[in-house]
């Protein structure tokens, strides 16, 4: 199995600048399947750049109904259904993203959701598809149908927190989880409603107790601040191996042994938005942090203010 991360960033404003990606991740090879999770803005433009093919996909998960989870989903369907000309593949969402739940969604139009199998995903419930069992977790975000999801072959788990914020059953949702992956906003101990900071994800791991646990969707606080550095601090407090993911990140799963692992970089030499190209971290990643700074895009603290004014 190998997991890839079409993107790192996350948060509607990360989305918007692109300092990093929004493309989700990829889980190959898992029982012979592959799936893209939480397919964001350039989600199919980052497969290509990365070398992947859309049309090999096995099926899309979508936890809610936010732009920066959902944006490219339809397009990924079409490629993993030969353009809609072919029955194939699973669609995995929340009741928001299938159907609607009050002003959420659906995301997914009833055409694209007609020549695959829909799964729909609720916390705590299990299903099995494709020899997979999967199971919905609970969230606390702005969807409120929204959900996390974990991954069980044939007893190794992968967990998916999606967005959400820290609550005191989070541990259990993904109880087992040999890989941890989690939507980490914000560094430090500040947090805001519906998300988790590092302070959060170390509580998360201390309970979950993972193999390996990897931090995305990161914030434009979290970007500024080194998501490496937070790392490191988190698993020397933790004692787990934990990883900030980057855009391009890739490697290989070691179903005996999750802790080895050899980590690969991706190349996206076409792109002028990698977050890792080195042409870019004067003028360019300069520039996107200034315009960022100029419209006070700083995760959601600007919304948040201005809801309480």
């Amino acid at each position: 199995m190998k997991l890839t991360f079409l993107g790192s960033g996350g948060g509607r404003f990360s989305a918007i600048s692109q300092r990093r990606m929004t493309g989700g991740f990829r889980i190959d090879n898992i029982n012979g399947k592959n799936y893209h999770i939480d397919p964001g803005p350039g989600a199919l433009i980052r497969t290509y750049q990365f070398g992947f093919d859309p049309r090999n996909l096995s099926g899309v998960f979508v936890s809610h109904a936010h732009t920066d989870h959902y944006n490219d989903a339809e397009i990924l369907i079409e490629a993993m259904t030969k353009g809609m000309t072919r029955r194939y593949g699973t669609i995995f969402g929340s009741t928001s993203v299938l159907n609607g739940f009050e002003k959420w969604g659906p995301c997914i139009s009833a055409y694209h959701q007609s020549k695959s199998n829909t799964v729909l995903l609720k916390p705590d419930e299990v299903v099995e598809a494709d020899g997979i069992e999967v199971k919905g977790t609970k969230t606390q975000h702005g969807d409120p149908a929204g959900v996390g999801f974990q991954l069980n072959y044939n007893g190794f788990k992968v967990s998916y927190t999606s967005d959400t914020g820290y609550f005191d059953e989070l541990g259990e949702c993904h109880e087992g989880a040999d890989i941890l992956i989690a939507s980490v906003l914000r560094p430090g101990n500040r947090t805001i409603n519906g998300h988790m900071c590092s302070r959060n994800f170390i509580d998360l791991i201390n309970k979950v107790k993972p193999k390996v646990a990897v931090m995305t969707h990161l914030g434009l606080k979290m970007i500024s601040s080194n998501p490496v550095t937070e790392a490191k601090k988190i698993s020397k407090e933790t004692g787990v191996k934990v990883l900030a993911a980057f855009d391009g990140l890739s490697f290989n799963v070691n179903y005996n042994n999750p802790k080895r692992f050899r980590i690969i970089s991706l190349k996206d030499t076409e792109s002028h938005a990698h977050s890792t190209s080195h042409s870019l971290y004067d003028s360019e990643r300069k520039n996107s942090y200034q315009l960022a700074f100029k419209n006070n895009e700083f995760d959601e603290l600007s919304i948040l203010r201005k809801r309480k004014n």
